[in-house]
């Protein structure tokens, strides 16, 4: 992951209680069925980084970016959408053997033109790993609603329907917390790489049984104490949202998040074992995704009505595992419930955002009232480039502050 570093304050330690510049925007507006376009200008950048930056994109200097939007005081003041053949694009794809070794599951099949980026031909973008963020969100609902006690209820009351070996006690002492913190203590195999034979996320995406297969891994720390970035987490955060709402993830979420904000088209990977896919199975349209991020730098309102609680929000967003403890390249990123927050070297946040595997990328810098949204499709390459560039030097070009 690359390091947000545009320079904009934000809430310090769980930020409850903190103020946000966005709070006092001038004269925002809220997306209705479509977006309001405005100008850079009108908004207050500078255009020129902003028009350069584009015309790289189109030049693929930062890799396959497929949309960018830039939206300000809730406007969209830049927008470049991409159109690329992937049907073309994934005959040379499947040669690469990073990508998809062999999938025996086909929805999984990363070289599927039909399904990756775009979902048959719509403009329903795979986000990836910005699902597990969104997941989290919708999970924040159902606590809204004391529908689930909190985030410091162990986790297995939710799965007695499976088989748990129960013969290491540190299973039993996982929580919700430690979840959307990925500090689950369940042991997690990425060393090498997505793709290879042991890399757990690979096996549990070939798997027909998820949820059990993510509860027969071992443990190997105590819960609560070692951030370990794991898939499996995010699914079994899925499945104890069914199970205490009664409702498969994709129904909550269109009822409680998606429809109240104007998402009304989505596609929603299933696995086999019959649950929505909560560690990257979501597909949404650009301007969809940037109302996830809208209402999160709203502090989880919509146009006056409450969606989300502000102390969900905050604490989701808040850098609860610090930088550092991440291993995150050595980045200074902190993570919240299922949210990258990047810090400065005092503590700091720069702002916050939901990433994904191939370039997805939601945004937010409340103290700018900016919110970017980057799809793409450059798996195996470094795509992380463009939103890096727009982060390191482009906002803080385009809304450098008059002397």
């Amino acid at each position: 992951m690359a390091a947000l570093t545009v320079g904009c304050s934000s809430p310090q330690n769980d930020g409850i209680n903190s103020v946000r510049a966005s709070e006092h925007a001038p004269d925002i507006s809220w997306p209705q069925e479509e977006w309001e376009y405005s100008t850079l200008e009108a908004e207050g950048f500078d255009p020129e980084p902003v028009n350069r930056f584009i015309e790289d994109l189109v030049a693929e200097k930062y890799g396959r970016v497929d949309h960018f939007l830039l939206i300000r005081h809730g406007r969209i003041v830049a927008e470049k959408n991409i159109k690329r053949d992937y049907a073309a694009l994934a005959a040379t794809l499947a040669k690469d053997d990073r990508l998809t070794p062999n999938f025996s599951n086909p929805i999984y099949n990363y070289d599927n033109a039909a399904l990756h980026p775009y979902y048959q031909g719509t403009d329903l973008h795979t986000v990836q790993s910005v699902t597990k963020s969104i997941n989290s969100a919708a999970l924040g609902i159902a606590i809204d609603e004391g529908l689930i006690e909190g985030i410091d209820v162990p986790i297995l009351p939710f799965f007695d329907a499976y088989e748990v070996d129960r013969s290491d006690p540190r299973k039993g002492r996982i929580t919700i917390s430690d979840l959307l913190t990925m500090r689950t203590g369940i042991a997690w195999d990425d060393a090498g790489g997505f793709g290879s034979e042991t890399d757990s996320t690979y096996l549990l995406e070939n798997s027909e049984t998820w949820i059990q297969f993510i509860l027969d891994q071992p443990m190997y720390a105590e819960p609560g104490t070692v951030f370990k970035y794991n898939d499996g987490a995010s699914v079994l955060l899925g499945k104890i949202l069914h199970e205490a709402t009664g409702k498969r993830v994709d129904a909550w979420a269109r009822e409680k998040l998606f429809s109240p904000i104007g998402i009304d088209e989505f596609y929603w990977k299933i696995t086999p074992d019959g649950e929505a896919d909560t560690e990257g199975g979501l597909y949404l349209s650009a301007h969809d995704l940037a109302r996830i991020g809208y209402l999160f730098l709203r502090d989880g309102l919509w146009d006056g009505k409450r969606v989300i609680s502000k102390n969900w929000v905050r604490r989701s967003v808040a850098s609860i595992v610090p930088p550092g403890a991440t291993g995150d390249n050595s980045s200074p990123y902190g993570y919240g419930y299922q949210w990258w927050v990047p810090e400065d070297g005092n503590g700091s946040a720069l702002g916050f955002g939901g990433f994904g595997l191939g370039g997805q990328r939601i945004m937010v810098f409340p103290d700018d009232d900016v919110v970017v949204v980057f799809q793409g499709w450059d798996p195996v390459g470094e795509y992380w480039k463009a939103s890096n560039a727009l982060q390191k030097t482009v906002l803080p070009a385009s809304l450098a502050k008059p002397e």
